[in-house]
């Protein structure tokens, strides 16, 4: 598939996927939707990509939401399908995705923007950024999994003033509230974000992959079903080859070459 809506590239067992619309500050259309699932597809083929950064092209936006004049388009039936396929369905994708995903956040991150965010496993974002959710301005609210995955974050009270105002906060106060895990100024933000993901793809992408599976289970499961399963995937690593590489190389105090088995 030939991309008009983003850029994917790898480099050094990192995807990254860029939305290039940055006329339009980056919203997301269904045909840039189609283009990023065809990239989450490559991915999930790819098991020399450990890590997945997405990121919007420019200095304005991260993605400002949907489309907004397609969606103004689209009738009810639309709509039932839009929110199944290209929203809630479209978002857990990335939260589903087998390796780590992050989100690297300069300027507007709003709507459907945030939600795709949030369904992203680490985000960072420079100093510059906006963050929220103003659906409610357009009398309707959150539909891509803002009111389920926000509330987990910063808990029911703050999503629902957050909603319920529809308005922005700055990148430090979305640090605080946890919504980010770090700020960095604009101008290190790659740098950094890119020094995490290298530290990443040092890591195990057998282990990466089951921590992952764990730590969103928590979120759907009492305490003693997620201990549980935590404990059959700790006894499922151990059986495992990184697993001895990983202790191997402690003991000849060297850097583990990690296999993914």
């Amino acid at each position: 598939m030939d991309y008009q809506n983003i850029i994917f590239k790898v480099e050094d067992n990192i995807g990254q996927l860029i939305v290039n619309r940055p006329e339009a500050r980056n919203a997301l259309n269904r045909a840039a939707r189609l283009e990023m699932a065809d990239v989450l597809a490559k991915v999930q083929a790819d098991p020399s990509i450990k890590v997945l950064v997405v990121s919007g092209a420019g200095e304005k936006a991260f993605v400002a939401g949907s489309d907004v004049k397609e969606l103004a388009q689209y009738s009810p039936l639309d709509m039932e399908h839009f929110m199944d396929t290209l929203a809630q369905g479209f978002y857990s994708r990335f939260e589903r995705l087998d390796r780590p995903v992050i989100a690297m956040i300069d300027g507007l991150c709003l709507g459907g923007g945030l939600e795709f965010a949030l369904a992203c496993d680490l985000r960072f974002a420079s100093d510059r950024s906006l963050l929220g959710l103003p659906e409610i301005r357009l009398g309707i609210m959150p539909g891509g999994g803002g009111t389920q995955r926000l509330p987990r974050l910063v808990g029911v009270a703050k999503t629902k003033e957050l909603i319920f105002t529809g308005e922005f906060i700055k990148a430090d106060e979305a640090e605080r509230l946890g919504i980010v895990n770090r700020v960095f100024p604009a101008e290190e933000l790659e740098e950094q974000v890119m020094a995490v993901a290298k530290k990443i793809t040092a890591k195990s992408s057998l282990a990466l992959k089951w921590a992952k599976k764990a730590i969103n289970a928590s979120q759907e499961t009492g305490l003693r079903a997620g201990l549980d399963y935590e404990a059959m995937v700790e006894c499922l690593l151990f059986t495992s080859e990184d697993r001895h590489e990983g202790i191997k190389a402690l003991f000849e105090k060297r850097e583990p070459k990690f296999q993914g088995k």
